[in-house]
């Protein structure tokens, strides 16, 4: 490298070389820092500074627009499934089930107390299969014609039973037996037959259950009304007579699997519908296109702030996947708020609480563990709220709420009065202890944070490095013309907020 000197008045040489190599280094910080500085800057600011329309932000509201529009569409159709299918449950039950009433008993439908009862029951699911087309209401009929009803008992080995002399001689080992029945064969002469032989002659003290499965299939013709195309269900139902614990009563459940298919060979004269879908798949492809510029525009970021960075160092899985990019829709647009100094409050008390948040509920969450197990040990056998684990875990979560709380006290069974005065302490103390002091410090954390951000806002955030490195930079190159822009967050604010640069 030549280094040329200059001679000045008095003998003094100063080396060009060196100046020209500072004054490059120079720039290059100059340009950092402006890169920096814009790069922090909400996309009002970007506008007034360089005439930067801000198109990730336009593109944001649109797709939140378009892929909420399309959230509520597929809601309103999954709506129309979910109730056809809750229809069609209790519309099998009435069918299926001698004597129901119409409300569930507990966990299963219904009970029966005798053995008349056990074999009224039983054909009588057999004789409403066979006559199905007959007597239902809705648009049902079998799935094939080698479909049908399939039977199976579960019992135990031979074995004796004297109940006179407290004998009972039993193999507890299991066997299973199972018959076919056709609805061709329910409908010709020889169903009496099967219906007759010895597979239908229950040993009840042995039995363990019996259970009847059959498959059908429906049309759903509603979705017609909303302009959209009908589908075919099949149902794989299912009922059990429970007597797995031989007490004189067998519990009867009912099981619905419903699976959504698409129609074959289906022909719907009607234009509106077909009009309908294809506009449908016109919003979907212009909701796919903005997602996509969304991520180009997304990715484009990224690659900015790693170079920056560079030079400083089924039905179910539908409406999850749906259900969840909306809310990651929603919730990304907080960012642009983040830029504000009056709207990212929320942003900065949630970043300065989470690491003391959880440090808190990871102690919490040992004493709401202890009083769960307890719970469910002490108290599951008198009270319905704490039969099983994860009953306890949301009847206790509903109690802090303070959700609940006489009934919880008061259905308490009082068979057992130790029992009944531990689930008073129980109960007293841990809503005293949740309530008034784990809730209490809880929003102590939450609100320490709020004041410290908000003290920080009003005499200033702690300087960082960044900070110390831009302090001494001006906006040199910025056009700061005042020009209207149609959008409402770009009017005119105080020069101010404009300078004022929140790093979060």
């Amino acid at each position: 490298m030549e280094i040329s000197l200059k001679y000045l008045p008095g003998g003094r040489a100063v080396a060009s070389g060196n100046v020209m190599a500072q004054s490059d280094l120079d720039l290059k910080e100059a340009v950092l820092k402006e890169d920096l500085k814009f790069y922090f800057m909400n996309p009002c600011e970007k506008y007034r500074a360089r005439h930067q329309i801000p198109w990730k932000l336009a593109l944001q509201i649109l797709k939140i627009l378009m892929v909420t529009t399309q959230l509520i569409f597929f809601g309103l159709s999954n709506q129309l499934v979910v109730s056809f299918k809750e229809e069609n449950t209790v519309a099998f039950k009435h069918l299926f089930l001698k004597g129901y009433s119409g409300v569930d008993e507990d966990d299963y439908s219904c009970s029966i107390y005798t053995q008349q009862d056990a074999y009224d029951s039983i054909f009588y699911v057999i004789n409403q299969y066979r006559q199905l087309k007959n007597i239902s209401l809705g648009t049902l009929g079998y799935e094939h014609e080698e479909s049908g009803l399939k039977i199976c008992k579960q019992q135990y080995k031979k074995g004796t039973m004297l109940t006179s002399n407290d004998t009972l001689n039993l193999d507890v080992s299991t066997e299973t037996e199972c018959i076919f029945l056709k609805p061709q064969e329910l409908a010709s002469k020889n169903a009496e037959l099967k219906l007759n032989s010895s597979f239908f002659s229950l040993e009840f003290y042995r039995l363990i259950q019996v259970e009847i499965s059959f498959k059908l299939k429906g049309i759903a013709l509603q979705t017609i009304h909303a302009r959209e195309l009908p589908d075919c269900y099949a149902f794989q139902n299912t009922i059990t007579f429970n007597n797995r614990a031989h007490s004189g009563k067998i519990k009867i459940y009912f099981d619905s699997d419903t699976d959504i298919q698409e129609c074959k060979d289906w022909h719907i004269f009607s234009s509106v519908l077909q009009k309908n879908t294809q506009y449908i798949l016109v919003f979907d492809g212009f909701v796919i296109l903005s997602c996509f510029a969304s991520l180009i525009l997304c990715t484009r970021s990224i690659v900015l702030a790693l170079r920056l960075q560079k030079n400083l160092t089924s039905y179910d899985v539908c409406s999850i996947l749906l259900g969840t990019s909306t809310l990651f829709v929603w919730v990304g647009v907080i960012r642009y708020l983040g830029y504000f100094q009056t709207y990212n409050v929320l942003i900065l008390t949630m970043q300065a609480s989470l690491p003391k948040v959880l440090r808190f509920c990871c102690c919490a969450g040992m004493i709401y563990l202890g009083y769960t197990f307890c719970g469910w040990i002490v108290l599951g056998p008198y009270h319905e709220k704490f039969e099983d684990l994860n009953t306890v875990a949301e009847c206790l979560f509903s109690l802090v709420n303070g959700d609940d709380m006489f009934a919880t006290f008061a259905q308490i069974q009082q068979k057992s009065t130790l029992v009944w005065v531990f689930s008073r302490l129980y109960l007293y103390s841990f809503i005293s202890l949740f309530i008034y002091m784990i809730l209490s410090l809880f929003i102590a954390l939450i609100t320490d944070s709020y004041d410290t951000i908000k003290k920080y806002q009003q005499s200033g955030f702690p300087v960082t490095d960044l900070h110390e490195f831009l302090k001494d930079h001006g906006s040199v190159g910025y056009r700061k013309e005042q020009t209207s822009m149609p959008f409402i967050c770009c009017c005119r604010r105080q020069q101010s907020d404009d300078n004022l640069i929140l790093i979060n």
